[in-house]
């Protein structure tokens, strides 16, 4: 299956939002590679962690200058060791890259991220990566874990629900 993508918007004339836009559009670009799309369904087996699906675009979020688990983000906050898979800062603003794979809806991971990039004081863009599809072993059921996550998220960006996140950009591998 390729990779989804589904945007969700509050406010377009944020200054930082085109470059915003410009680094997912090459994002999403890279990842419509046929290549890329067969290692995504490599990394999204039963038992793999998110570590790998991160493995599958890293050096691209590297050269457009992600930094992994930058440190010191969430200082304003009394919870501790709390920080992002990747970060880069835009403007005066940023955007937070979090890869989830197996725990995404059990666990909450999904509503989790959305929490951490609300907080964060240097980041107003989440690039949430999910699976289009999960199946949590070999025996279980597979489910559309991308719409659900999209149905779970997609109120924070309605009135009267609005986060203060600008943009969630919602990727399926």
């Amino acid at each position: 299956m390729p990779v989804r993508l589904t945007v969700f918007l509050q406010d377009s004339k944020a200054t930082e939002f085109s470059d915003v836009k410009k680094i997912g559009d090459e994002l999403f670009y890279f990842l419509q590679k046929k290549e890329i799309e067969k290692a995504f369904q490599k990394a999204n087996s039963p038992g793999n962690s998110s570590s790998v699906v991160q493995n599958v675009f890293l050096e691209k979020a590297l050269e457009l200058g992600f930094q992994s688990e930058k440190k010191n983000l969430f200082s304003n906050i009394p919870t501790t060791n709390l920080r992002p898979d990747y970060y880069k800062k835009i403007k005066d603003s940023g955007i937070i890259i979090e890869v989830e794979r197996g725990k995404t809806i059990m666990n909450n991971m999904d509503l989790l991220d959305m929490w951490k990039c609300h907080l964060c004081l240097h980041a107003d863009h989440l690039f949430l990566f999910v699976p289009n599809d999960l199946k949590h072993n070999h025996n279980s059921s597979t489910y559309d874990c991308f719409k659900k996550v999209s149905d779970r998220l997609s109120p924070f960006f309605q009135k009267p629900n609005f986060v203060n996140v600008n943009s969630l950009w919602l990727f399926g591998y």
